[in-house]
């Protein structure tokens, strides 16, 4: 008499599959829930330094960083607690420089005036603000970098292409290519913008730039 064989049923590995099914898909939409709130975190960094340029603004008819009278304004005491811009309208440098600059004298306004949190310090390690995925954030001037166009642009990078696209379709068109938000890569020579010969990669490392 033959022994029945042991295995699997029919019923039993459609279970299986059916809970593999569930927890992949539990897995997946917890990655887009956190690649969601990544994006939100970036988009609320991006739109908070507008607000902190026109407060500025407000209160010293200035651009920090650029500030002629930033020692008056924002030092007490007679102290010299930072550096005066040239105040001829724009900042000064590259959005990622890391001394020397109005670019990085920015941040150091803004704090000064207590508009921002953080360290006055531009010797101090972690001085030179982050955004929500690690990458360095920075101002400069506009046009000048991927064509964005206005007079100050805010620049964040170490952004994955999908959460690119989800920042683009938040604060502009959608389109990283184009508009008041744009994309690029690093190339030899620097920033090479999103194009149809450089298109975004949902799994590489892009940087995004904004008009304020």
């Amino acid at each position: 008499m033959k022994k029945p064989q042991s295995g699997f049923t029919l019923v039993e590995i459609a279970i299986v599959l059916l809970i593999v099914g569930l927890l992949l898909g539990g897995v997946l939409k917890g990655q887009e829930l956190i690649d969601s709130a990544k994006a939100k975190n970036l988009a609320q960094e991006l739109r908070s330094i507008p607000a902190m340029v026109h407060a500025y603004q407000d209160k010293f008819r200035a651009l920090p960083g650029d500030d002629v009278a930033a020692i008056r304004h924002l030092c007490s005491g007679g102290d010299t607690c930072t550096t005066v811009g040239d105040g001829n309208g724009l900042i000064d440098g590259d959005w990622d420089a890391t001394s020397g600059f109005e670019t990085v004298r920015f941040w150091q306004h803004l704090r000064l005036a207590n508009l921002m949190t953080g360290s006055t310090d531009t010797d101090d390690a972690g001085f030179l603000p982050r955004n929500a995925l690690g990458g360095r954030l920075g101002v400069q001037r506009g046009n000048s970098v991927l064509g964005v166009p206005g007079s100050v642009v805010v620049c964040s990078d170490a952004i994955p292409g999908k959460i690119v696209r989800q920042l683009d379709i938040a604060l502009d068109d959608g389109d990283p290519a184009r508009g008041s938000l744009r994309a690029g890569t690093t190339g030899a020579t620097g920033l090479v913008a999103i194009s149809a010969a450089n298109p975004l990669e949902d799994a590489n490392s892009h940087t995004v730039c904004a008009s304020l």
